[in-house]
């Protein structure tokens, strides 16, 4: 067992955000592993661009109104507690409701992600729904 250190928190880049986002490090497996684990911190109206991941993607919502979205599919709503699976190659976007800060925790697993379009504001604007 060994107490790691901690990262900074690191400002996500408007290449693949839109509006403000940062990220804290959990953790970062190293060969074998390929765990990755972020707390991503939104604020309001802050979102990821259009993406996929080769393994899929799991998130926590941690704090805030969480917004997800397939594409061809609602927006989903998501709160504190609840918990969204992604597919390995799905193209999805995720981020912080409009008035809300949003926190979740990402866990995926290597580097195998694919960066879209950024998501516009009336695809932002969309229908939401709270089920799946």
């Amino acid at each position: 067992m060994e107490l790691g250190t901690r990262p900074a928190t690191v400002k996500l880049p408007e290449k693949m955000f839109t509006g403000d986002a940062w990220a804290d490090v959990i953790h970062r497996g190293e060969e074998p592993s390929k765990m990755r684990a972020n707390a991503v911190h939104f604020a309001p109206g802050a979102r990821t661009a259009w993406h996929s991941h080769g393994i899929g993607q799991t998130l926590y919502i941690v704090e805030g109104i969480a917004l997800i979205q397939s594409r061809g599919h609602r927006i989903l709503e998501a709160h504190p507690g609840q918990v969204i699976w992604t597919p390995p190659g799905e193209e999805h976007w995720h981020g912080a409701a409009p008035g809300h800060f949003m926190t979740h925790i990402a866990l995926w697993e290597g580097d195998d992600v694919d960066w879209l379009d950024h998501v516009t504001d009336a695809e932002y604007a969309g229908p939401r729904t709270r089920e799946l």
